[in-house]
């Protein structure tokens, strides 16, 4: 792979190349991908998804989009360092296509805008209760009508396959989604592959998947527009990361390890003198101690370590990444870049306390549990209205249930049967955790 190719300006349906020499300064085309992201309303959807505790009423605990924009600040800075040392690596970028520094930030920071554009409410617990209402529950009856492929992206639905779909779908009026560069769109995708064949290989980037059977041909454009290396045997989709990509992946992994750790010390999940020790150990090489000392309280002191923290993973996945720079771009490098850390252990030992304090508290599991019923009975009362068994055809309930949700009334005779299961699947993902909390009463009866 190389960078002239991987640092496409391309848009769906141009018809002339775009030359990063010709941008405008004040609004670089990669800028312009991280503004319209933020004005989509599936955007603004994540201030009321689940980041770490499921319909949370406090102030200061994540959700998705704060998150979100946080995963994004972080990137962009991953961006910059890795993008200033590449330039000096590679001259001709600035000397004959004009790239500058800001360019690598903007594009990692607008991926990283939309990583969990696509996930549904209720975390990935979400994507499980989805994915298993398929395998397990009633949508297991459509398992003959659809190709294995069709079948593999239901009963793993995955987020990341999500998002691409809502950042490049077409729809009417509008061609190509929300139309981002073509070096975004690479750099976004974590999984480049379909569904099957399952976990093919241990490479990072086939532990999941990245596109639904329905966008696979505008992921191909995207895939060939950036030079992206082919891996996929016996006509199975699947290509090496764009090495950007990998620098998404860092800013979210750095995120969820520290601040999800702060928010579970913020909800007294985790014992404050406990937590500080932890984070202690993996900034001690960069721990100012007079300072560190000097902060009174404990919220100060978790600040300050918290920022530092962040710094020193920021910095060190860089190294990493520019270390194996050519390996990345041969295809030849496997592994997140966190995975190759001198701080593995102490990671480990963080995300270790995150698992058993946070993500498997009582209060998380308990709405969880509601939030699967949830989601399963909405995807029941849908797939009854859109595809109906044979005596419900006249049933005036399903009617009702169309009316109430126009995007997927529209689909009711126009589409076969896996795409109006995925418009399902998409639209269910699409609500937020409080919408679907009164989705479900409305359909149950429980509230007006």
């Amino acid at each position: 792979m190389n960078w002239e190719q991987l640092l496409s300006l391309k848009r769906f349906g141009d018809t002339n190349k775009r030359l990063r020499k010709e941008q405008n300064e004040t609004r670089l085309g990669f800028e312009v991908d991280y503004d319209r992201i933020i004005f989509s309303s599936a955007f603004r959807s994540l201030q009321d998804k689940t980041q770490v505790i499921p319909l949370s009423k406090t102030d200061f605990v994540h959700t998705r989009l704060t998150h979100s924009l946080e995963v994004s600040v972080v990137g962009r800075s991953l961006g910059r360092l890795a993008g200033q040392k590449i330039l000096e690596k590679h001259p001709q970028l600035e000397k004959t296509h004009a790239y500058k520094m800001n360019d690598f930030g903007a594009i990692v920071a607008a991926a990283a805008l939309a990583h969990d554009i696509g996930n549904p409410p209720f975390g990935h617990s979400g994507e499980k209760a989805i994915g298993e209402y398929f395998s397990h529950g009633n949508g297991k009856r459509f398992k003959d009508e659809l190709s294995a492929k069709e079948y593999q992206d239901l009963v793993k639905f995955e987020g990341n396959a999500n998002g691409f779909k809502i950042l490049t779908q077409n729809k009417p009026g509008i061609s190509g989604g929300l139309r981002l560069s073509y070096a975004t769109l690479g750099a976004f995708i974590k999984y480049p592959k379909e569904s099957l064949p399952h976990k093919p290989t241990t490479n990072i980037a086939d532990k999941k998947f990245g596109f639904f059977q329905t966008e696979k041909e505008i992921f191909e454009e995207v895939a060939t527009e950036l030079g992206l290396l082919k891996t996929g045997k016996n006509g199975d989709i699947s290509y090496y990361r764009h090495p950007l990509a990998f620098l998404v992946e860092a800013a979210d992994d750095i995120c969820y390890t520290i601040i999800d750790f702060e928010d579970g010390i913020n909800l007294g999940l985790i014992d404050e003198d406990y937590a500080l020790e932890y984070l202690i150990k993996l900034v001690k090489d960069n721990i100012n101690t007079s300072k560190y000392n000097s902060l009174t309280n404990t919220a100060d002191r978790l600040s300050y370590l918290r920022a530092l923290a962040i710094n020193t993973l920021i910095t060190e996945a860089v190294e990493t990444f520019l270390e194996n720079e050519d390996s990345i771009l041969a295809g030849n490098f496997h592994h997140g870049l966190l995975d190759k850390s001198k701080y593995e252990a102490q990671i480990d030992d963080i995300i270790k306390i995150s698992i058993e304090k946070i993500y498997q508290s009582e209060e998380v599991i308990s709405k969880e549990i509601a939030g699967y019923k949830m989601l399963s009975h909405l995807l029941d009362t849908y797939t009854e209205a859109l595809l109906p068994e044979e005596d419900q055809y006249d049933s005036n309930f399903n009617q009702l249930v169309l009316k109430s949700v126009p995007n997927l009334a529209g689909l009711q005779e126009k589409s076969g049967v896996y795409k109006r299961l995925l418009e399902i699947c998409s639209h269910t993902a699409s609500l937020t955790d409080g919408f679907t909390v009164a989705s479900f009463e409305k359909y149950k009866g429980i509230k007006l």
